[in-house]
């Protein structure tokens, strides 16, 4: 079952790829020649996830997934949420973003956040939606170089490593994005087996 993917971003697609443990081909916007970078215009991860995969299949005629995140800290009104990628500006990085939600949460005891995953599934032309969700803490510094976005500076519930922390392979059972692509996974290769 060939799928596409509706990202660029390389972190996310071999993320996905070792969860589905190549049971699925997975292409990615690259490997079918879209080089557009599709504006996320939703109010909701939800609306961002079904634009990008409507994009694709619109464009295309490719059944496709896409997936939005955001990290929602509860002292900032679940900022910054579907900006997460964009907090500290339009051409700000990673480095960028969690410098500034480190100077909002200064001197603030509550440090509770969440991270979501939406992922927006077109196949055969009906729509799915698939979540995952995990909440921990956003610690006072960074600790850990693995992962990307806010992992160096979130500690999942339970764990006292950051998402930067821990191994790729511990990350890839626990994380937002691994339950919702768990959930997406099972569904495709059901659908597989039904053919």
């Amino acid at each position: 079952m060939k799928i596409v993917f509706a990202t660029n971003n390389a972190h996310k697609l071999d993320e996905i790829r070792k969860i589905s443990k190549d049971q699925l081909d997975i292409l990615s916007l690259t490997d079918i020649n879209c080089h557009e970078d599709i504006p996320e215009t939703g109010d909701t991860l939800q609306e961002n996830a079904l634009i990008k995969a409507k994009y694709v299949k619109d464009k295309f005629g490719l059944d496709s997934f896409a997936d939005d995140t955001g990290l929602e800290v509860e002292a900032l009104n679940n900022a910054p949420g579907i900006y997460s990628a964009r907090f500290a500006g339009e051409n700000c990085d990673s480095e960028d973003n969690m410098r500034k939600l480190l100077h909002d949460l200064k001197g603030v005891e509550n440090r509770n956040a969440r991270f979501r995953t939406v992922i927006a599934l077109i196949l055969n032309g009906e729509t799915h939606y698939f979540e995952g969700e995990i909440s921990g803490e956003i610690i006072d510094a960074k600790r850990g170089n693995n992962g990307f976005g806010y992992d160096p500076i979130f500690m999942p519930d339970g764990y006292d490593k950051t998402f930067g922390e821990l191994s790729e392979e511990i990350k890839n059972k626990l994380s937002h994005r691994a339950i919702a692509t768990q959930k997406l996974v099972t569904f495709l290769l059901q659908q597989k087996e039904n053919k």
